[in-house]
């Protein structure tokens, strides 16, 4: 398979309804509107895109996974954007809306060294989504986002660019990065 990754606007429920499954739907209604529409739309886009016969589920530290595939999936979504990326190998995503004020947080979640990897106005938001990504890629639980996930390099050309980060010290990784007028992207593939 080739990785892929799918960014596009979140399918109303009526689109949705029809790549989920009964029980999924019937689940669903208990949630607030929002996080309703959200469940729904990355369970349908990966419905659309692997087959409605894909069961999909949680792994012991809550990501989500195709039960029936030997495919790797990874999901995220921010106001009315959903995002997956499928692999055969570990992927991660994360959308980040670029509106929101992140600098009100930065001390939280970046090093001294990290705030100054990169000029670009949007280098907040794209950190942010960079760390989200490597957390989800390292599936574990309780990594802290200062200590244990650690950006080394940015590199952020117009709407594309890279950053690499680690993991607990471990190996580099290169996290993608897309950004649109509206949103920043992240993943690793």
């Amino acid at each position: 398979m080739t990785p892929r990754l799918i960014v596009e606007r979140q399918m109303t429920e009526e689109e949705s309804r029809v790549w989920i499954t009964a029980e999924e739907c019937a689940l669903s209604e208990g949630f607030a509107p929002r996080r309703r529409r959200e469940f729904r739309a990355w369970r349908a886009l990966v419905r659309r895109e692997l087959g409605r016969d894909a069961e999909l589920a949680y792994d012991e530290v809550g990501a989500p996974v195709v039960k029936n595939r030997r495919v790797r999936i990874g999901v995220s979504h921010s106001k009315d954007r959903v995002a997956v990326v499928i692999s055969d190998g570990r992927c991660a995503v994360d959308i980040e809306s670029l509106a929101r004020n992140f600098d009100r947080v930065r001390a939280h979640y970046l090093t001294d060294d990290e705030v100054g990897l990169e000029s670009d106005p949007r280098f907040g938001a794209a950190a942010w989504s960079a760390k989200e990504t490597l957390y989800k890629f390292g599936g574990l639980t309780g990594l802290d986002l200062k200590a244990d996930l650690r950006l080394e390099r940015a590199d952020l050309e117009d709407d594309r660019g890279g950053i690499i980060g680690r993991i607990c010290g471990g190996e580099p990784l290169r996290i993608e990065v897309r950004f649109d007028e509206e949103y920043v992207v992240t993943y690793i593939l």
